[in-house]
């Protein structure tokens, strides 16, 4: 009879942070978890941790490691070890060891996401960021059979022109809303606006499309990108290395209040330093308060007002960069955040 000797590895990092403040524990973290389907990195992180953005010094990684993290999948075992003094964190993973003779079926296991994939893969890989001239010289909707004007699935489209070596596979855009840096007034960037996929039918000028899916009416004029390959929802939640401040400039959908799993856009990208995974500290911008009317003034002076502190009430996570803007969600705030609101460094 065949038997299988179950193993468990016991998996760590070299240390490497130097730990400039205490990590604090939950008030009843668990001495182990065991991850679960449907588990993610933050919600795991949040069990064990009060500021779950400190997931990588319990595990005490370099930054290597943080860009490329070894992944966790549903089955593993996680185990709090407090014996050297402070909050340390392993990884035990069950293997099995066969026989000689014995042949072993892989088993498919997909990774724990970074936060939940629901609220962010439609951002992974659309919309667009472009500069001011991003979407000039791409391919353009010229017209459609019988003179359709909104256009959609089963319509038979032309494209001014598409040749065989540009690809297959598009995606459908409108130039949208600018995103302006509400201090220095300087355009960041054009959000494009997904509308949709679609696949060349006939290479040529003008070129023939197929509209494979829609979220918005289509028309004449509007544009096609190549298809986006779609980014890793496999990052590591950390904080920045270095103070950071920016603003929340738009949110998606264009709702007024913004809580938990709410998209945002952030007047800080690549080029400050953005990265995926960052976490940053959401605060409620202090307003100004100025004096009653009927205040008594020096002549000559305009009225001075009372510029109110920022308050800290939330996290906000990196999940995708550009260079001059990033997406992030909103991970958990004590009161509604909004638009115009600071971010920092947590």
């Amino acid at each position: 009879m065949n038997r299988h000797i179950i193993a468990l590895l016991l998996l760590c990092c070299p240390a490497s942070f130097t730990w400039a403040e205490d990590i604090q524990l939950q008030d009843h973290p668990p001495e182990r978890y065991t991850v679960v389907k449907g588990d993610t990195l933050w919600g795991i992180s949040g069990k064990f941790l009060k500021d779950p953005w400190r997931w990588p010094q319990v595990w005490n990684m370099n930054r290597q490691q943080i860009k490329n993290p070894d992944r966790i999948y549903p089955g593993d075992m996680i185990v709090l070890d407090l014996g050297t003094g402070k909050p340390e964190l392993r990884l035990l993973r069950e293997t099995v060891v066969l026989e000689p003779g014995i042949i072993a079926e892989p088993l498919e296991k997909q990774a724990i996401p970074t936060i939940p994939p629901s609220a962010i893969d439609p951002f992974l890989s659309q919309p667009l960021v472009v500069d001011e001239h991003g979407l000039a010289g791409a391919p353009k909707i010229v017209g459609a059979q019988e003179g359709h004007v909104v256009l959609g699935p089963g319509i038979k489209v032309y494209v001014d022109k598409i040749t065989e070596g540009d690809g297959l596979n598009w995606q459908l855009y409108r130039p949208g809303r600018p995103l302006i840096d509400p201090k220095t007034r300087e355009q960041l960037g054009i959000e494009a606006e997904y509308l949709g996929e679609a696949r060349v039918t006939h290479y040529g000028e003008p070129a023939t499309i197929e509209i494979r899916s829609s979220v918005k009416d289509i028309y004449a004029g509007d544009r096609l990108v190549k298809s986006a390959e779609i980014l890793s929802n496999g990052f590591l939640p950390h904080a920045p290395e270095g103070a950071i401040r920016g603003r929340i400039i738009s949110a998606y959908d264009a709702i007024s209040e913004l809580g938990p799993n709410s998209i945002v856009t952030i007047n800080r990208g690549s080029r400050d330093g953005m990265e995926e995974g960052l976490v940053l500290a959401i605060h409620e911008f202090g307003v100004t308060l100025l004096p009653p009317q009927d205040a008594p003034q020096e002549p000559g002076k305009k009225p001075q007002g009372l510029k109110l502190p920022d308050e800290r009430i939330g996290l906000l996570m990196i999940f995708r960069t550009f260079e001059r803007v990033s997406y992030a969600l909103v991970m958990q705030v004590e009161r509604p955040a909004h638009v115009l609101d600071v971010v920092t460094t947590p």
